[in-house]
């Protein structure tokens, strides 16, 4: 661990925090387990009214705890807003927290203060199981594929590791345990490129009579290695014995998941749990083929509720139902067609993965940011309950160290505010404002939402997505306007610049 920051934790956190040292005033120390959907949008669960799709599982812990209707991520894509999450710190004031490639060096540095640092500073064992997507190794295409990977979790505050060692469509397509490639054979070392194709490796461009599996859709990118009949981004040759098998990502992870807490069942522990679904591409397990009636991607969002059960009822079989705190939620918003040819458009019927929102991943729009949230705590938050309250990832650090009785250290989590009432539901009003980045900056605060001017496209082809810019301000009333089809900011121009200078104010500070 970086030498300053154990000096950090040392000083400031559980351990000498006097409500610790006394037992008789110690903090209860529930579990917490965060449940991260990828790329699944506000409609993509039943419990929010759509009735195209089913979610028993997910709809049994938001009925028994509670649902959130204006719940954020603070970006509209996997990294940044993964960076937030866990660091309580906004992306956007950094230039190097984009969409990361396969062989990125760590984006959350080691000497920051995270999530995970917060929860293992209070006693808790820490655990990152699944999707990460936020780099790995010090530098950009300097990783050992074939050694230790470092700096990797550990040095970020987790204890224990198994991860995706990029995301599902780009190499390399291996699990990582504790910061070395599982199951690889030191006699078929792993070789990545992300600029140059290995020499005799065959590539979905020149061979698509190889994509077994899933054919990529032109111009996306996913048509240079093959692994396991499917296109992906960048090279990669070797580790063969190493490579996932794309219909059993969503098994492994929640095995490991589900083996993490049967083993730490008898101390607090804190488990991020980032499932692969409903990325691309999507391979469900034989046994949610063709559930869904909506192709791949309704199936991968059963695979999901399955997913979210295996945890529900392995906390049920330890005892620990009482004393844990399950989160579920998605990094952004809801993509349809991002690359292959699952006929994912085709089928979406009547299916509204975006709910009542415009826009989706990559939009500056609502509906790439506003995600679906639910928070259950039996016996300590009212079943059943829906909160309107402005909630987001970025504040899950500095609640918790409230609901932990810490503080956070001095240069910790600078953007994260502490709404634990909002996200126990004793509050409903939430957050003054927040600021969310699609590309563009935009700011919400009560029921306005501000989007600044810019010269980006205001639609992908590729995804078939409204993307919120506009060279002219937008402003509109989500409370009358869930849709923002009404512009309102040539009416209302105080709004706009007051809105506007509470951005600038932002973007000024020093953090």
């Amino acid at each position: 661990m970086n030498t300053l920051k154990h000096l950090l934790l040392f000083t400031t956190a559980c351990s000498s925090h006097p409500a610790i040292m006394a037992q008789e005033t110690a903090p209860q120390r529930p579990n917490v387990v965060i449940i991260l959907g990828d790329d699944i949008g506000y409609g993509d669960l039943s419990c929010n009214g759509e009735k195209t799709i089913h979610t028993p599982h997910v709809d049994a812990l938001a009925h028994q705890g509670l649902r959130f209707t204006n719940a954020h991520a603070v970006a509209s894509t996997s990294t940044p807003a993964r960076y937030s999450l866990l660091t309580g710190h906004y992306a956007w004031r950094r230039n190097d927290t984009g969409i990361a490639p396969g062989d990125a060096g760590m984006i959350i540095r080691p000497e920051q203060y995270t999530l995970a640092d917060l929860f293992q500073s209070c006693g808790y064992t820490t655990a990152a199981v699944g999707k990460w997507h936020l780099g790995l190794g010090d530098k950009t295409g300097t990783q050992d594929w074939n050694g230790f990977i470092s700096p990797g979790p550990a040095d970020i505050g987790f204890d224990y590791s198994y991860l995706m060692a990029a995301t599902g469509d780009r190499v390399p397509c291996v699990f990582v345990e504790n910061q070395r490639v599982v199951n690889l054979d030191p006699n078929d070392p792993i070789a990545v490129s992300y600029k140059t194709p290995f020499p005799g490796e065959p590539l979905a461009k020149d061979h698509p009579e190889m994509l077994t599996v899933m054919k990529a859709s032109p111009n996306h990118g996913h048509n240079q290695a093959i692994v396991n009949g499917i296109g992906r981004i960048g090279y990669m040759k070797g580790g063969k014995k190493a490579l996932w098998k794309d219909e059993n990502i969503a098994d492994s992870i929640t095995e490991h998941a589900v083996k993490f807490i049967q083993e730490n069942k008898d101390h607090p522990f804190f488990l991020y749990f980032g499932t692969n679904d409903a990325h691309v591409p999507r391979v469900p397990h034989p046994r949610f083929r063709g559930k869904s009636g909506m192709g791949p991607r309704g199936d991968v969002l059963l695979q999901f509720d399955w997913s979210v059960g295996e945890i529900s009822r392995t906390l049920e079989e330890q005892g620990l139902t009482e004393n844990t705190i399950v989160i579920i939620t998605s990094d952004n918003g809801p993509v349809v067609d991002d690359g292959y040819q699952d006929q994912a458009v085709e089928l979406l019927g009547d299916h509204r993965p975006w709910g009542p929102f415009r826009g989706g991943k990559y939009s500056a729009f609502e509906a790439g940011t506003r995600i679906p949230m639910i928070l259950y705590w039996p016996g300590k938050i009212k079943a059943g309950n829906i909160s309107d309250a402005l909630v987001s990832h970025i504040d899950l650090i500095a609640s918790f160290a409230s609901l932990l009785q810490t503080s956070l250290p001095r240069e910790a989590a600078p953007d994260s505010q502490n709404h634990l009432p909002a996200f126990l539901g004793e509050d409903p009003k939430g957050r003054e404002y927040l600021i969310e980045s699609a590309g563009t900056l935009s700011i919400l605060f009560e029921n306005w939402k501000y989007i600044v001017p810019s010269n980006g496209p205001t639609y992908s082809k590729l995804t078939n997505t409204e993307l919120g810019n506009s060279k002219e301000p937008q402003l509109y009333n989500l409370t009358k306007d869930k849709g923002e089809k009404k512009n309102l900011a040539p009416k209302y121009q105080k709004k706009v610049d007051a809105l506007h200078k509470i951005l600038q104010l932002e973007k000024e500070k020093n953090n």
